[in-house]
Formats: C-alpha cells, sequence, structure tokens
C-alpha cells in the first residue's frame, strides 16, 4: 500500500494506515450510536489526525471541500429568511385546502411539496419547515401524524435525490468531480420525477390511505384556515422568492460562466441579507444577521469539515487507493458491474450509516478508479449510481440521512415518536423498490 509523503511523519513512527483508518473508523462508530453530536466526533478526530502526525495542519485544510460548505451555508441562509415571510405554511395549509381537507389528499400533497422543495432548497431546511405545519394539520383532522411524518422523510430524500443542491451527497459529489447544476437535471431528475416520485407516492397511498378517516366537522376546520394569514411580511416574501429565482437562474447558467454554485449561494445569501437589512438601524441590522447566521445549520456544517479532513488522511495514507485496488478486483474491473455494486452498495450502507461520510469516503475511492476504467469520462455513470444509491439508501433507516433525524425529533417533541424498527418496516421496502427502478435505468441509459 503506497502512501503519500503528506502522511509520513506519524508521531512514534506508528503507521500512517492504521493510524488514519482506526480514527476514521472509530470516528463513523461514535456517529452512529448518538452517544456523542457528530460535530464534536467528527472535529476531534480531525484534530487527532493533525496532532499525531497523519497530516499537517495545511495539507489537512487542503482536504476540506470549501465549495460544499459554501453552498450549503448560503443555501441555509437563504431559505432561512425566506421562511420567515410565512411561505412554507402558506403552500402547505393552501395544498391542504385543495384537497378539501381529506387526509388521503393532504398525505399526498403534503409529500408532493416535500419533494418540490426539497429539489429546489435543500431536504433538511424543508422538512424544518414543513412538519410543524404537518403536525397542526393532522392535529385539527384527529388523525396520527405518523404516516405524514414517514411519508415527508421518504419524500424529501426522493426529491433531493433530483438536483445538485437538493440532498448533501449530491453537493459533495457535484463538487468533487465537479458536476453542473443542469448535469443532475439531466441525469437524475428525470428517473426522479417520471418514475420514483409516482411509484413511491402510489405506494404510499397503498400502505396508509385506507386508515386516514376524519369527519366532516374536522376537516371544515381545515377549511376555515386562511392561508393568506400565513404570510407574516409580504416585502421580504417578493425579496425572498425574486433573490430565490435569481439563485436557481445563477445555478443553471453558472458553469457555462466558469462560477462554481458556493458562489452563487454566497451571493444570494448577501444579496437577501441585504435587502432585509438596509433600511434598519445598526443595532437591529446586528440582531437580524446574526439571527440569520445563527440560523444556519453549523452542527452540519462542522460535520463536514472534520469529516473531509478524517477522508484527506486516508486518502493521503493510501488507504482509498488500496480499497479501489479490492473493488475492481471483486467486479472484474467490468464498468457496468462495478455501476451497479456502487448502486446497491451505497444503498444499503447509507441506509444503516449517514450517507454523508459514505459518500465522503466513496468519491476519492471512485476518482483513484479513473485509470483502470479508461479516464475521467468513463466513470459517469459510476458517479450518478453513487448519487442515486446513497440519496434514496438514505431512507432505509431513521438514521440513514440528517433529514430523517430532524423530522424524528420534532415527532418526538410531539409526543408521537417515531421508532426506528417501525420506519425501517415501513421504509426499507419503500427505498428497495426505488433502487430496483434505478437499477433498470443506469442500465438502459448507461449501458
Amino acid at each position: 500500500m503506497t502512501t503519500n509523503p503528506a502522511a509520513s511523519s506519524v508521531i512514534f513512527g506508528w503507521s500512517p494506515v492504521l493510524v488514519s483508518s482506526a480514527l476514521f473508523l472509530l470516528t463513523y462508530a461514535l456517529v452512529i450510536s448518538e452517544r456523542i453530536n457528530r460535530s464534536i466526533v467528527a472535529l476531534l478526530g480531525a484534530a487527532l489526525i493533525i496532532l499525531l502526525g497523519v497530516l499537517s495542519q495545511k495539507s489537512a485544510l487542503g482536504g476540506i471541500d470549501f465549495n460544499t460548505l459554501g453552498l450549503l451555508l448560503g443555501m441555509m441562509v437563504v431559505v432561512n429568511i425566506t421562511g420567515r415571510s410565512g411561505v412554507f405554511q402558506f403552500v402547505a395549509i393552501w395544498s391542504a385546502k385543495k384537497v378539501a381537507a381529506h387526509p388521503l389528499g393532504v398525505l399526498i400533497m403534503l409529500s408532493v411539496v416535500t419533494a418540490v422543495f426539497s429539489a429546489l432548497l435543500d431536504n433538511v431546511t424543508t422538512v424544518l419547515l414543513i412538519v410543524p405545519v404537518t403536525l397542526l394539520i393532522t392535529e385539527q383532522l384527529k388523525v396520527s401524524p405518523y404516516p405524514f411524518l414517514v411519508a415527508e422523510i421518504v419524500m424529501a430524500n426522493v426529491g433531493g435525490t433530483a438536483t445538485l443542491i437538493g440532498d448533501p451527497p449530491n453537493i459533495m459529489i457535484g463538487s468533487a468531480v465537479p458536476l453542473s447544476f443542469n448535469a443532475f437535471l439531466a441525469h437524475t431528475a428525470p428517473i426522479v420525477v417520471l418514475a420514483i416520485m409516482p411509484v413511491t407516492l402510489a405506494l404510499i397511498a397503498l400502505i396508509w390511505g385506507r386508515k386516514l378517516r376524519a369527519s366532516a366537522e374536522d376537516r371544515a376546520r381545515i377549511m376555515q384556515f386562511a392561508e393568506r394569514d400565513a404570510i407574516t411580511d409580504w416585502r421580504l416574501l417578493k425579496q425572498s422568492l425574486a433573490v430565490l429565482a435569481l439563485v436557481l437562474a445563477g445555478f443553471v447558467v453558472a458553469h457555462p460562466l466558469g462560477q462554481e454554485p458556493a458562489t452563487i449561494a454566497i451571493a444570494g445569501a448577501a444579496l437577501l441579507l441585504l435587502l432585509d437589512n438596509y433600511h434598519r438601524s445598526g443595532e437591529e441590522q446586528s440582531k437580524n444577521v446574526h439571527h440569520a447566521f445563527a440560523e444556519a445549520e453549523w452542527i452540519t456544517l462542522f460535520f463536514f469539515v472534520g469529516l473531509f479532513v478524517l477522508v484527506h488522511a486516508l486518502e493521503a495514507a493510501g488507504v482509498i487507493h488500496w480499497l479501489a485496488e479490492r473493488l475492481l478486483a471483486a467486479t472484474g474491473g467490468d464498468l457496468k458491474t462495478t455501476a451497479l455494486a456502487i448502486l446497491w452498495g451505497s444503498a444499503i450502507a447509507s441506509a444503516f450509516v449517514d450517507n454523508i461520510p459514505f459518500v465522503a469516503t466513496m468519491i476519492p475511492l471512485v476518482k483513484s478508479m479513473a485509470p483502470a476504467m479508461g479516464g475521467e469520462e468513463a466513470l459517469m455513470p459510476l458517479w450518478w449510481a453513487l448519487a442515486l444509491g446513497a440519496c434514496l439508501g438514505g431512507n432505509g433507516t431513521l438514521i440513514g440521512a440528517s433529514a430523517n433525524l430532524v423530522v424524528a425529533g420534532f415527532a418526538e417533541r410531539a409526543g408521537q415518536p417515531i421508532r426506528f424498527l417501525a420506519f425501517m418496516k415501513s421504509a426499507f421496502g419503500l427505498m428497495l423498490v426505488s433502487v430496483a427502478i434505478s437499477h433498470v435505468y443506469v442500465v438502459l441509459r448507461y449501458f
């Protein structure tokens, strides 16, 4: 196993391979156990990588993908400010009223809204905004929120699979390859929109549709909701929608203009912050901007920082290259077999471990296969297989994706806990169906 010079000065002469592998596996185990916050674990692991001499600080910083971090932070700020206008609550109430507050209709509509917002924004922020309204609607209808919350978890991950910005694994893959926003629209969006979403919605309706009943009186209560009252700031709404439109348009044209998605997202966040604050006093501006940044998912962002360093250490130590050789040997170096192995392997692995660290490990692994597979262009089917497998695999269990854990937290605080095995019983089959559809798609489109 060849070792990068950056990983040759480990304390006490220890093997960089063993140290980097041990720290990574220990970090992974602690993240899965959920005994310690994952950002603490990842940052501590990254610090030990540097302190023990596996990487220098300069080399470690070089392994952090600031494009991924910038894109996530920019979109978090834009979406959080937009959410203050009440637009997401407006859409949720409007959707429920469009189906006359029939429980099955509400289930389908909220699932669709979740999928669409997850594709255009990101799935973690989407569920943060949609779930509280869902709990309010189900309380008024006097139906169990469980089917609605499970459906929203599933559809958040399905919708997030469609675009570059919808799910963190896609952001990471798009930044590393690199792949543009338009590339995801061309390769993952069609199968999600035309096949996976409709089939998943049909199965959701089949599983829970007959069990959902609400009285005419309870439905009438929902119909009395005035969705316009949900809009708390019309001025902010107009500004937010205008900036969101500019950001999405920016993602479309970024690649031809030689710009990175992070630049577009940060520029959009800065513009919306300006529009929201220029007319305020200095003290109000400070308070408002502090609130906007405080609402960002800093736990996720710092988790990424630590994770990037840990994976970079594996790469520098030669572990990633060794794993790639083993995978190539197992698949005989056949591109089709490798793509399908990555699709299913990513899906199953992402169901049981958070798909973010899994994808962080897989990206350099796939990259290192380029010489054996015929160059970087030949790897494209592998990237799409990884994106589909990791994003859809997140639906397999409650710990498979960040959005799942966010919804579970809301449910527990509302006194409607989502249990691991109960969720897996409902969602794992839905995940397998979506990956099977992706299997057919990958074979037909790329081979």
